[in-house]
Order: structure tokens, then sequence, then C-alpha cells
């Protein structure tokens, strides 16, 4: 092995050392009292209801998509906006166009958002009727 990875290996090596002796020293020196309140699921403060293999609403992907749409939009477009003005103009030119390409499949993307309603957050319009809970349920539940 050439000498330029030494050091490379070496803090690989120390790297994995120190997370071994960490995670196996918590397991033999940690306690080991197993109580009722350790084992429940905690989930915001909120006891759990109903079942876990329950299938999710798409709203969920559909805010993932809007993730990616409107945040990371925002890398491509700093990068571009800090060169634009000390490029070259043949450069500003050609840039400009493809942003302009880019912004219009943003706003396709956009437009698609707000067709299918991933902005509209109320479950009674995405939900089936029968998994909606009767509102005389949810506040006898919640007093």
């Amino acid at each position: 092995m050439s000498n330029e990875f030494i050091g490379l290996v070496t803090l690989m090596v120390l790297a994995a050392v120190l997370c071994l002796v960490l995670v196996g020293g918590t397991g033999l020196l940690g306690p080991r009292r197993i109580t009722p309140y350790k084992d429940s699921p905690y989930e915001c403060g909120v006891e759990p209801s109903g079942d876990a293999n329950e299938r999710f609403p798409i709203k969920f992907y559909l805010v993932a998509i809007l993730f990616v749409l409107f945040d990371i939009e925002v890398v491509f477009l700093w990068g571009w906006m800090s060169i634009f003005a000390k490029a070259s103009r043949d450069f500003q030119i050609f840039s400009f166009v493809e942003v302009l390409v880019y912004l219009s499949t943003w706003v396709l993307g956009y437009v698609y958002a707000i067709k299918v309603g991933a902005i509209n957050w109320d479950e009674t319009t995405t939900l089936a009727p029968e998994k909606l809970e009767p509102v005389e349920l949810v506040r006898k539940e919640a007093s």
C-alpha cells in the first residue's frame, strides 16, 4: 500500500474502534432494567392508537415532491446567481435560457401539485369515509 493512504486508513481504523468501544461499552455497562414504561412506544407525547400496518395517504409522498421542488432548486439557482453577473455575455445568454427551461419545469411541477391537491391537508377529502372517525368519538377520547 502506498504511504499516502496510511493516514486515511489509520483514521478509519480508529473511528471503527471508537464506535465499537462506545457501543459495546454502553451495552456492557448500561442498566438492564426493563419496565413497561420503557417498553411502551412513544409518539410525540401521544399514546399511539390504531394499527401500524395501515396505508399512509399519498399526501406524504406529495409533500416529499414539494420539498424537492421548492427547497432543492435553491441549490441550483444559488450557484448560477453567484457567477451570472461576472460571466461572459455568451455564458449569460446561454445560462439564462437554461434557467428559464429549468424554471418552466418547476412551474409545471407547482401547477401539478396544486392540481392534485398536495397542499390541501383536509383529511375529509383525501381519506375514504369509512376511515374517518365520528366527531363524538374523538371528543370522548380527548377528554
